[in-house]
Protein backbone atom coordinates (compact mmCIF):
# COMPACT_ATOMS: atom_id res chain seq x y z
CA UNK A 1 0.00 0.00 0.00
CA UNK A 2 1.09 3.46 -0.49
CA UNK A 3 -0.40 6.02 2.05
CA UNK A 4 -0.48 9.81 1.95
CA UNK A 5 2.55 12.03 2.83
CA UNK A 6 3.37 11.96 6.54
CA UNK A 7 6.42 14.05 7.41
CA UNK A 8 8.75 16.31 5.69
CA UNK A 9 12.49 14.01 4.63
CA UNK A 10 15.98 14.64 5.23
CA UNK A 11 17.47 14.47 1.73
CA UNK A 12 20.87 13.32 1.13
CA UNK A 13 23.32 13.26 -1.58
CA UNK A 14 26.54 11.12 -3.17
CA UNK A 15 28.16 10.08 -6.07
CA UNK A 16 29.58 6.40 -6.85
CA UNK A 17 31.54 4.91 -10.03
CA UNK A 18 29.30 2.93 -12.42
CA UNK A 19 29.02 -0.74 -11.95
CA UNK A 20 27.40 -2.85 -13.98
CA UNK A 21 25.63 -6.07 -12.34
CA UNK A 22 25.45 -9.82 -14.13
CA UNK A 23 22.08 -11.25 -14.70
CA UNK A 24 20.65 -13.31 -11.98
CA UNK A 25 20.81 -17.15 -12.29
CA UNK A 26 16.98 -17.48 -14.10
CA UNK A 27 14.98 -19.39 -11.25
CA UNK A 28 13.59 -22.54 -11.65
CA UNK A 29 10.10 -23.69 -13.40
CA UNK A 30 9.36 -25.16 -9.69
CA UNK A 31 10.44 -21.73 -8.23
CA UNK A 32 7.96 -19.90 -10.29
CA UNK A 33 5.31 -21.99 -9.60
CA UNK A 34 5.86 -21.86 -5.54
CA UNK A 35 5.62 -17.69 -6.12
CA UNK A 36 2.63 -17.99 -7.87
CA UNK A 37 1.43 -20.48 -4.95
CA UNK A 38 2.32 -18.39 -2.20
CA UNK A 39 0.32 -15.47 -4.00
CA UNK A 40 -2.55 -17.77 -4.72
CA UNK A 41 -2.54 -18.90 -1.22
CA UNK A 42 -1.96 -15.16 0.76
CA UNK A 43 -5.23 -14.10 -1.08
CA UNK A 44 -7.47 -16.55 -0.90
CA UNK A 45 -10.29 -15.48 0.62
CA UNK A 46 -10.02 -17.84 4.02
CA UNK A 47 -7.13 -15.60 4.59
CA UNK A 48 -9.72 -12.88 5.15
CA UNK A 49 -7.86 -10.01 4.17
CA UNK A 50 -4.99 -9.98 6.52
CA UNK A 51 -5.87 -7.33 8.42
CA UNK A 52 -3.17 -6.70 11.33
CA UNK A 53 -4.44 -7.83 14.43
CA UNK A 54 -7.07 -10.67 13.26
CA UNK A 55 -7.53 -14.31 12.60
CA UNK A 56 -6.40 -14.19 9.09
CA UNK A 57 -3.30 -11.82 9.80
CA UNK A 58 -2.88 -14.44 12.39
CA UNK A 59 -3.36 -17.32 9.37
CA UNK A 60 -1.04 -15.77 6.92
CA UNK A 61 1.77 -15.09 9.67
CA UNK A 62 1.57 -18.95 10.06
CA UNK A 63 1.81 -19.70 6.90
CA UNK A 64 4.89 -17.33 6.03
CA UNK A 65 6.70 -18.78 9.15
CA UNK A 66 6.20 -22.14 7.76
CA UNK A 67 7.35 -21.21 4.06
CA UNK A 68 10.90 -19.45 5.80
CA UNK A 69 11.54 -22.79 7.89
CA UNK A 70 11.21 -25.20 4.63
CA UNK A 71 13.75 -22.55 2.89
CA UNK A 72 16.59 -22.74 5.58
CA UNK A 73 16.09 -18.60 6.89
CA UNK A 74 16.78 -19.04 10.42
CA UNK A 75 16.29 -16.73 13.48
CA UNK A 76 18.39 -13.88 14.00
CA UNK A 77 20.57 -15.16 17.35
CA UNK A 78 18.84 -15.51 20.46
CA UNK A 79 15.52 -13.96 18.59
CA UNK A 80 12.46 -16.05 17.70
CA UNK A 81 11.58 -15.54 13.71
CA UNK A 82 7.89 -13.63 15.43
CA UNK A 83 8.78 -10.11 16.75
CA UNK A 84 5.34 -9.15 18.26
CA UNK A 85 4.38 -5.65 18.84
CA UNK A 86 1.26 -3.80 19.54
CA UNK A 87 -0.88 -0.55 17.82
CA UNK A 88 -3.92 1.37 18.40
CA UNK A 89 -6.88 1.11 16.07
CA UNK A 90 -10.03 2.33 16.92
CA UNK A 91 -8.97 3.78 20.38
CA UNK A 92 -8.50 -0.14 20.93
CA UNK A 93 -4.60 -1.87 21.68
CA UNK A 94 -4.19 -5.05 18.62
CA UNK A 95 -1.70 -7.25 18.99
CA UNK A 96 0.66 -7.72 15.58
CA UNK A 97 3.79 -9.65 15.19
CA UNK A 98 6.73 -8.72 12.32
CA UNK A 99 8.92 -12.02 10.74
CA UNK A 100 12.56 -11.52 10.53
CA UNK A 101 15.19 -13.96 9.61
CA UNK A 102 18.67 -14.04 8.58
CA UNK A 103 20.42 -15.89 5.73
CA UNK A 104 24.55 -15.35 6.45
CA UNK A 105 27.08 -14.54 3.75
CA UNK A 106 30.59 -15.96 2.61
CA UNK A 107 32.46 -13.16 2.58
CA UNK A 108 33.28 -12.85 6.43
CA UNK A 109 31.83 -9.08 6.82
CA UNK A 110 29.28 -7.95 9.69
CA UNK A 111 27.20 -5.79 6.88
CA UNK A 112 24.07 -6.58 5.76
CA UNK A 113 21.14 -6.14 3.36
CA UNK A 114 17.69 -6.39 4.26
CA UNK A 115 14.80 -7.27 2.19
CA UNK A 116 11.15 -6.61 3.33
CA UNK A 117 7.53 -6.76 2.22
CA UNK A 118 4.87 -6.28 4.31
CA UNK A 119 1.86 -9.32 4.41
CA UNK A 120 -0.93 -7.54 5.87
CA UNK A 121 -4.01 -5.59 4.02
CA UNK A 122 -7.32 -4.48 4.54
CA UNK A 123 -9.53 -7.30 6.14
CA UNK A 124 -13.24 -7.87 5.39
CA UNK A 125 -15.19 -4.39 4.94
CA UNK A 126 -19.04 -4.75 4.61
CA UNK A 127 -19.37 -8.53 3.87
CA UNK A 128 -16.24 -8.06 1.14
CA UNK A 129 -12.52 -9.89 1.29
CA UNK A 130 -10.06 -7.29 0.24
CA UNK A 131 -7.62 -9.94 -0.97
CA UNK A 132 -4.54 -7.77 -1.61
CA UNK A 133 -2.83 -9.92 -3.92
CA UNK A 134 -0.84 -7.59 -5.51
CA UNK A 135 -1.10 -5.52 -2.45
CA UNK A 136 0.65 -7.12 -1.22
CA UNK A 137 0.79 -10.98 -1.27
CA UNK A 138 3.09 -10.33 -4.01
CA UNK A 139 5.64 -8.49 -2.32
CA UNK A 140 6.20 -11.25 0.25
CA UNK A 141 6.11 -13.89 -2.87
CA UNK A 142 8.91 -12.31 -4.33
CA UNK A 143 11.06 -11.99 -1.09
CA UNK A 144 10.28 -15.95 -0.31
CA UNK A 145 11.43 -16.44 -3.68
CA UNK A 146 14.36 -14.03 -3.35
CA UNK A 147 15.31 -15.98 -0.61
CA UNK A 148 15.30 -19.33 -1.94
CA UNK A 149 17.36 -17.77 -4.54
CA UNK A 150 20.00 -16.80 -1.56
CA UNK A 151 19.75 -20.13 0.18
CA UNK A 152 20.72 -21.79 -2.83
CA UNK A 153 23.50 -19.55 -3.78
CA UNK A 154 24.68 -17.77 -0.78
CA UNK A 155 25.02 -13.99 -0.59
CA UNK A 156 28.17 -12.36 0.00
CA UNK A 157 26.48 -10.47 2.90
CA UNK A 158 24.40 -11.48 5.14
CA UNK A 159 21.05 -10.86 4.39
CA UNK A 160 17.95 -9.74 6.43
CA UNK A 161 14.61 -11.44 5.25
CA UNK A 162 11.95 -9.00 7.44
CA UNK A 163 7.66 -9.41 6.36
CA UNK A 164 6.42 -6.93 8.05
CA UNK A 165 2.76 -6.53 9.93
CA UNK A 166 0.88 -3.70 10.17
CA UNK A 167 1.93 -0.81 6.86
CA UNK A 168 -1.78 -0.45 5.97
CA UNK A 169 -2.88 2.78 8.01
CA UNK A 170 0.53 3.68 9.76
CA UNK A 171 3.77 1.87 8.93
CA UNK A 172 3.66 0.52 12.38
CA UNK A 173 5.20 -2.85 12.06
CA UNK A 174 8.31 -1.20 10.47
CA UNK A 175 8.31 1.01 13.07
CA UNK A 176 8.46 -1.10 15.67
CA UNK A 177 11.32 -2.73 14.15
CA UNK A 178 13.16 -0.50 13.62
CA UNK A 179 12.88 1.14 17.18
CA UNK A 180 12.53 -2.38 18.53
CA UNK A 181 15.57 -2.46 20.87
CA UNK A 182 16.44 -6.17 20.77
CA UNK A 183 16.85 -5.57 16.70
CA UNK A 184 19.48 -3.03 16.97
CA UNK A 185 22.55 -4.68 16.81
CA UNK A 186 21.47 -5.95 13.65
CA UNK A 187 20.25 -2.83 12.09
CA UNK A 188 23.57 -1.21 13.09
CA UNK A 189 25.06 -3.51 10.43
CA UNK A 190 22.34 -3.38 7.63
CA UNK A 191 23.17 -0.87 4.96
CA UNK A 192 20.51 -0.81 2.73
CA UNK A 193 16.82 -1.44 3.19
CA UNK A 194 15.38 -3.20 0.01
CA UNK A 195 11.63 -3.09 0.13
CA UNK A 196 8.81 -4.53 -2.14
CA UNK A 197 5.24 -3.53 -2.03
CA UNK A 198 3.03 -4.27 -5.35
CA UNK A 199 5.66 -5.69 -7.61
CA UNK A 200 3.11 -8.24 -9.91
CA UNK A 201 0.82 -5.77 -12.12
CA UNK A 202 1.67 -3.58 -14.55
CA UNK A 203 -0.46 -3.33 -18.08
CA UNK A 204 2.41 -1.00 -19.29
CA UNK A 205 5.34 -3.42 -18.16
CA UNK A 206 6.74 -0.86 -16.11
CA UNK A 207 8.02 -1.28 -12.42
CA UNK A 208 9.85 1.76 -10.64
CA UNK A 209 12.68 2.09 -8.25
CA UNK A 210 12.55 4.65 -6.05
CA UNK A 211 15.40 6.36 -3.82
CA UNK A 212 18.16 7.65 -6.14
CA UNK A 213 16.43 11.01 -5.29
CA UNK A 214 17.29 10.68 -1.64
CA UNK A 215 20.35 8.49 -2.13
CA UNK A 216 21.84 9.99 -5.29
CA UNK A 217 25.15 7.17 -4.58
CA UNK A 218 22.73 4.51 -5.89
CA UNK A 219 21.87 6.15 -9.04
CA UNK A 220 24.57 4.79 -11.57
CA UNK A 221 23.65 1.30 -9.75
CA UNK A 222 20.25 1.51 -10.32
CA UNK A 223 20.90 2.83 -13.55
CA UNK A 224 23.06 -0.58 -14.61
CA UNK A 225 19.87 -2.43 -13.28
CA UNK A 226 18.08 -0.86 -15.93
CA UNK A 227 19.73 -1.79 -18.86
CA UNK A 228 19.63 -5.89 -17.50
CA UNK A 229 16.30 -5.51 -16.28
CA UNK A 230 13.26 -7.68 -18.50
CA UNK A 231 11.31 -5.22 -17.88
CA UNK A 232 11.30 -1.60 -18.16
CA UNK A 233 12.42 -0.56 -15.20
CA UNK A 234 11.98 3.25 -14.23
CA UNK A 235 13.64 5.16 -11.49
CA UNK A 236 11.35 8.12 -9.82
CA UNK A 237 8.41 8.42 -7.59
CA UNK A 238 10.48 9.84 -4.97
CA UNK A 239 10.87 13.88 -5.08
CA UNK A 240 8.85 16.12 -3.01
CA UNK A 241 7.23 18.20 -5.86
CA UNK A 242 5.50 14.99 -7.04
CA UNK A 243 2.96 15.26 -4.12
CA UNK A 244 1.14 12.18 -3.56
CA UNK A 245 2.94 10.50 -6.64
CA UNK A 246 6.10 10.92 -4.18
CA UNK A 247 6.03 7.55 -2.79
CA UNK A 248 9.26 8.29 -0.07
CA UNK A 249 6.20 8.11 2.86
CA UNK A 250 4.18 5.75 1.49
CA UNK A 251 5.48 2.30 2.24
CA UNK A 252 7.85 0.60 5.17
CA UNK A 253 10.63 2.06 3.52
CA UNK A 254 9.91 4.99 5.50
CA UNK A 255 10.72 3.62 8.59
CA UNK A 256 14.05 3.76 7.46
CA UNK A 257 14.04 6.95 5.79
CA UNK A 258 13.19 8.24 9.46
CA UNK A 259 16.45 6.93 10.52
CA UNK A 260 18.63 8.27 8.16
CA UNK A 261 19.37 4.42 6.40
CA UNK A 262 19.85 4.16 2.70
CA UNK A 263 16.67 2.31 0.77
CA UNK A 264 15.34 1.54 -2.44
CA UNK A 265 11.44 0.71 -3.10
CA UNK A 266 10.27 -1.42 -6.17
CA UNK A 267 6.60 -1.32 -6.86
CA UNK A 268 4.06 -0.51 -9.81
CA UNK A 269 1.83 2.60 -10.67
CA UNK A 270 -1.76 2.03 -8.67
CA UNK A 271 -3.87 -0.04 -11.01
CA UNK A 272 -7.92 0.08 -11.18
CA UNK A 273 -8.09 -3.01 -8.62
CA UNK A 274 -5.96 -1.13 -6.09
CA UNK A 275 -7.55 -1.22 -2.49
CA UNK A 276 -10.12 -2.76 -3.85
CA UNK A 277 -12.00 -6.68 -3.32
CA UNK A 278 -11.19 -7.18 -6.81
CA UNK A 279 -7.36 -7.12 -6.08
CA UNK A 280 -7.09 -10.72 -6.94
CA UNK A 281 -4.93 -13.38 -7.68
CA UNK A 282 -6.78 -13.84 -11.38
CA UNK A 283 -6.09 -10.62 -11.88
CA UNK A 284 -2.07 -11.02 -11.96
CA UNK A 285 -0.46 -10.78 -15.20
CA UNK A 286 1.62 -14.16 -14.40
CA UNK A 287 4.52 -13.11 -17.23
CA UNK A 288 5.29 -9.64 -15.91
CA UNK A 289 5.26 -11.06 -12.40
CA UNK A 290 7.67 -13.75 -13.16
CA UNK A 291 10.23 -10.92 -14.89
CA UNK A 292 9.70 -8.24 -12.34
CA UNK A 293 10.43 -10.98 -9.90
CA UNK A 294 13.79 -11.75 -11.61
CA UNK A 295 14.36 -7.91 -12.13
CA UNK A 296 14.47 -7.59 -8.56
CA UNK A 297 16.71 -10.50 -7.83
CA UNK A 298 18.85 -9.12 -10.44
CA UNK A 299 19.10 -5.96 -7.87
CA UNK A 300 19.92 -7.55 -4.65
CA UNK A 301 22.48 -9.57 -6.34
CA UNK A 302 24.40 -6.31 -7.65
CA UNK A 303 23.88 -4.47 -4.15
CA UNK A 304 25.10 -7.63 -2.21
CA UNK A 305 28.46 -7.34 -4.27
CA UNK A 306 28.58 -3.50 -4.08
CA UNK A 307 27.95 -3.54 -0.37
CA UNK A 308 31.13 -2.72 1.23
CA UNK A 309 31.42 0.68 -1.30
CA UNK A 310 27.85 1.63 -0.75
CA UNK A 311 28.09 1.55 3.05
CA UNK A 312 31.61 3.87 2.60
CA UNK A 313 29.39 6.05 0.17
CA UNK A 314 26.54 6.32 2.85
CA UNK A 315 28.65 6.95 5.99
CA UNK A 316 29.08 10.88 4.51
CA UNK A 317 26.68 11.67 2.36
CA UNK A 318 26.27 15.67 1.86
CA UNK A 319 22.40 17.21 2.10
CA UNK A 320 20.60 18.47 -0.79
Amino acid sequence: MRIPALLTVLFLTGCAPQITPQPEVAPSPAATDQLLEDVRILSADDMQGRLIGTPGGAKARAYILDRLRQIGVSPLPGLDLERPFTAQRDGKTINGANIVGFLPGTAGSDRALLIMAHYDHLGVRDGQVYNGADDNASGVAAVLQLATSLRQKASLHGVVVALIDGEEGGLVGSRSLVRDPEFKDILDKVVLAVNLDMVSRSDRNKLYVSGEYHFPFLRPRLEAIVREASVKLLLGHDRPEQGHDDWTDQSDHFAFQEIRRPWVYFGVEDHPDYHKPTDDFAMIPVDFFHRSTATIGLAVRAFDRDLEVIAAEASSPAPR
